[in-house]
């Protein structure tokens, strides 16, 4: 594909665009592109260019709206941003901020960058929202492994961007595949019911887990399917013995989901049974509300999904803080660079 900038409204509407044969995400060369900007970027250049002001030279400011949190999406926002002719500072990839504070500077004409400020602002928008909840959920679990869950909540294609953030925001790991190797780790996760109910009987399923999983995996197994989870995870740790890690509980709400005392009946059950090493992995619904009550029944584990997820992004604003070094703003804004002390030069 052709990855030249798009520049002018002509441009645009000789766009073709077809509907068939493809996702309707954008892919990496459309947003390098240009192309999922908001039209009126390439209407301002429209106008600079008759104006003779398109290298015009400008200090550029981005800061939160009215929420602190973790930043995330500062290394896509870098490789986005990388071959134009600019400087750019930043707080680091994990930083906390709080509102209003500016989390990136950037400096250069505004032809070789403007055009992607809707791209940047919402890789920046929505990385922070997802680490920020990742964040949270993880700081209520403390040392118990809390792993993102969340990519079937979310469109593919920005799956693997919520669970990298997932795990800048704190995650311990990510089932989504790509999303875990962009972090730097390995993908977790189990099985799904449908090979449960494909095979018919759990102690089946998780003897061919034991079996067919690479050496040195931790063998979980869902004893939710069938029967009671307490008999089932008995059946299951008799079948394995001490070859079993550890048992996932994903109870349906239309079952009550999973409760403390669920989780505490089972660790005691467990226990009594001689299998005092087989740890409880909880999933299915975990938020904030219900996980301190799980961690105090004796859950070992979480995975997270829709409150990592849903997580609302955090609102990013660019202002122009400087013209050819001259301080200016939009009314209600001030005027000039922002004391920012904490920003990092990235390029």
């Amino acid at each position: 594909m052709d990855v030249s900038l798009i520049k002018s409204l002509k441009e645009v509407e000789e766009l073709k665009v077809s509907t068939e044969n493809r996702l309707f995400s954008a892919n990496n060369d459309e947003i390098m592109r240009g192309l999922t900007t908001d039209i009126y970027f390439i209407k301002t250049r429209e106008i600079l260019k008759e104006l003779n002001l398109l290298q015009t030279s400008v200090t550029a400011e981005v800061f939160a709206g009215r929420a602190g949190g973790m930043l995330a999406g500062v290394a896509e926002v870098k490789n986005l941003l990388k071959d134009k002719n600019i400087e750019v500072w930043s707080l680091p990839e994990g930083e906390f901020f709080k509102e209003k504070e500016v989390v990136m500077r950037i400096q250069g004409k505004y032809d070789d960058f403007g055009i992607y400020e809707t791209a940047f602002l919402g890789m920046l928008a929505s990385s922070s929202g997802w680490a920020t909840a990742s964040h949270y959920i993880k700081s209520l679990a403390g040392n118990k492994p809390v792993i993102c869950f969340g990519a079937r909540h979310v469109h593919p294609a920005v799956a693997p961007v919520m669970e990298k953030a997932a795990v800048t925001g704190g995650a311990d790991g990510a089932s989504c595949i790509l999303g875990a190797k962009l972090a730097g780790v390995e993908p977790s996760g189990t099985v799904p019911h449908a090979v449960f109910l494909i095979v018919g009987d759990t102690v089946k399923v998780a003897q061919a887990y034991k079996t067919v999983m690479p050496s040195g995996s931790p063998v979980i197994v869902l004893v939710d399917t069938f029967k009671d989870e307490a008999e089932e995870a008995l059946r299951v740790a008799e079948a394995l013995g001490k070859d079993l890690n550890s048992v996932r509980l994903d109870t349906p709400s239309e079952r009550g989901g999973v409760t403390p005392g669920l989780v505490r009946e089972i660790r005691a059950r467990l226990d009594q049974a001689g299998y005092p090493q087989v740890k409880i992995l909880v999933s299915g619904g975990v938020n904030p509300e219900r996980l301190p009550g799980l961690v105090e029944a004796g859950a070992d584990a979480f995975g997270v999904g829709s409150y990592i997820s849903n997580a609302l992004p955090i609102d990013m604003t660019m202002d122009i803080k400087e013209i050819n070094g001259i301080p200016i703003a939009k009314r209600g804004r001030i005027p000039g660079q922002t004391q920012a002390p904490r920003l990092k030069r990235i390029l």
